[in-house]
């Protein structure tokens, strides 16, 4: 499936290579991944779609989890130079057709969204986890 913009940004259903998943959350400003990481990671995903100018990929969003219980949206990244063009809404109206068309009733969806863009989210209906009800929580390996 293939969802297009008025400036000629397209979504593609597909898994993003290693290099230009790498590329482009670098670029974005996203934490590094190793090649290996990236490898495993972009094969045990459950959805992914890349965003296109033209035949270059310009963005990303992957749908990662188990399936059925739990969702999470991850890596949403866009080129610096063609952020605050709507390929960042388009990538997210993908990912949530896609879980909105898979998950049961029940599923419980996720994401950990940068400082700043909590209101991005909003407009797809997640709300932000606050204390005291709720804390997120993170583990790194190094």
């Amino acid at each position: 499936m293939s969802h297009a913009a008025p400036d000629a940004y397209r979504i593609r259903e597909e898994i993003p290579s290693i290099e230009h998943y790498i590329a482009i959350r670098l670029a974005a400003g996203l934490s590094r991944k190793s090649e290996q990481a990236a490898a495993i990671g972009l094969r045990n995903g459950l959805y992914s779609v890349v965003a296109y100018r033209g035949d270059q990929p310009i963005g990303l969003g992957r749908v990662i989890g188990d399936g059925g219980c739990f969702f999470e949206i991850v890596d949403i990244a866009v080129l610096p130079a063609h952020q605050q063009q709507g390929v960042g809404d388009l990538i997210m109206r993908a990912l949530m057709a896609h879980i909105h068309r898979h998950a049961p009733p029940t599923a419980y969806v996720s994401l950990m969204a940068d400082h700043g863009t909590p209101g991005f989210y909003a407009r797809y209906g997640f709300q932000p986890s606050l204390p005291p009800d709720r804390a997120g929580m993170f583990l790194r390996i190094a």
